[in-house]
C-alpha cells in the first residue's frame, strides 16, 4: 500500500496532469485552426469527417495530451523532489 507521502504526491500529480491536458487541449485546437483554417473535428468517428482529416486530428490530439501529461507530472516530480527532498518511491531509480 502506498504512504500517506506516495498519495499526496499522486494527488498533486494528477491535479498537474489533468492541468496540463486541460491548456494542450485549448493550445492543439487553436494551432490546428491556424494550421488548417478550420474547426478540428468534433466528432472524428463520424463518416462524414474525411478519414485522413479524422487521422490527423487523432495523431496529432494524441501525442500532444500524452506529451502534455508526461511534462506536467515531470514538473510535479520535480517540484514534489524539491520540497520533501526525495522523489516518490515509486520514481526512484535503483543503481
Amino acid at each position: 500500500m502506498a504512504d500517506k507521502g506516495d498519495i499526496g504526491y499522486r494527488v498533486m500529480a494528477g491535479a498537474a496532469a489533468f492541468a496540463g491536458g486541460f491548456v494542450a487541449k485549448k493550445a492543439i485546437t487553436l494551432i490546428w485552426k491556424k494550421t488548417t483554417g478550420k474547426e478540428p473535428p468534433t466528432n472524428p468517428e463520424s463518416p462524414d469527417v474525411a478519414l485522413s482529416e479524422a487521422i490527423g486530428w487523432a495523431v496529432v490530439m494524441g501525442v500532444g495530451m500524452e506529451i502534455a501529461r508526461l511534462l506536467a507530472t515531470r514538473a510535479a516530480a520535480h517540484q514534489w523532489a524539491k520540497g520533501t527532498g526525495e522523489l516518490p518511491s515509486h520514481l526512484k531509480v535503483e543503481a
